[in-house]
């Protein structure tokens, strides 16, 4: 299986990060402005860009510490059976994100892709809280013409 891992650190609270992870309003802050359904344990959320996209349960929550979703749907195929894994832990006047998007079917072009797209929205996501602004879907930064 293969997997995804990004560490960013940055420069806010655990605290101020976990809303970001657990909320719509604060995931659409980040990822996608199309985001619902997020909320505790067993949620789904929809995450839709240009009207598609996963849908991902949420399996795990630690406040200020840690969030997993595991994959709720059949989209994309590559994906299927793989969760995300978000770690949050304070260091100093930074909070590390240690990032995992695991059990993918194939490491290949896609997963390249997906890694690329995540390292960008894990620094909207470091934007977000250091600046007050995001860059979600559709403003987020384009990395080949198919987007």
């Amino acid at each position: 299986m293969a997997e995804i891992r990004h560490r960013v650190g940055i420069s806010g609270s655990a605290k101020d990060i976990y809303p970001l992870l657990t909320t719509d309003a604060g995931l659409a802050k980040w990822w996608t402005t199309d985001t619902r359904g997020a909320g505790g344990v067993g949620s789904v959320i929809e995450f839709r860009f240009d009207g598609t996209g996963p849908d991902f349960e949420v399996i795990e929550l630690i406040p200020g510490q840690q969030v997993r979703w595991r994959l709720a749907g059949e989209m994309p195929e590559d994906w299927i059976g793989s969760e995300i894994l978000f770690e949050l832990h304070e260091d100093g006047k930074q909070t590390i994100v240690n990032f995992s998007h695991y059990n993918w079917k194939q490491s290949g072009e896609f997963l390249a892709h997906c890694s690329t797209k995540w390292a960008i929205f894990l620094m909207s996501l470091k934007s977000c809280i250091e600046s007050g602004k995001g860059q979600p879907f559709p403003n987020d930064l384009h990395i080949d013409f198919d987007e």
